[in-house]
């Protein structure tokens, strides 16, 4: 009588490899990179949520994006998206998400801005918007 050969042991299966979850996870910087996280959602709850790092020098920054799979879906290995939302955080995107495994995508962040290109016509929309709230606010005071 031969001896029955030992069943291979089961191992857990990686977060976001088995593709149920709620969400499309985009990286945008390497996880070692930061010491605590904290999510904040994007507009409505549950739809598109933006995961921040905090790195050992205190400074904040984007880890990774969340988008709800009812604002995105994959097709032939590349995420489209469903809702502007969506479209909006893609377009942020410094390139096209790059599929690794299930619900997982890597991509670069946003690009960086040369000095020569400030202030950038949104930087001169909020710097305008922010004197007038400050001279709208002492005028209350005053």
């Amino acid at each position: 009588m031969a001896a029955a050969e030992p069943k291979p042991k089961r191992r857990r299966a990686k977060p976001g490899a088995t593709g149920r979850g709620a969400f499309f996870h985009i990286e945008v910087r390497p996880k070692r990179a930061f010491e605590s996280f904290r999510t904040q959602d994007v507009g409505r709850q549950g739809g598109i949520e933006r995961v921040a790092g905090k790195r050992a020098s205190g400074s904040w920054s984007t880890q990774k994006w969340l988008i709800g799979k009812r604002h995105a879906h994959l097709a032939r290995g590349r995420l489209v998206a469903d809702t502007a939302a969506a479209r909006k955080v893609l377009a942020l995107l410094g390139s096209a998400p790059t599929h690794l495994s299930g619900d997982r995508f890597r991509a670069k962040d946003r690009p960086n801005v040369p000095e020569r290109v400030k202030p950038t016509t949104a930087m001169k929309r909020a710097r305008r918007g922010n004197i007038k709230k400050a001279q709208a606010a002492r005028g209350r005071r005053g």
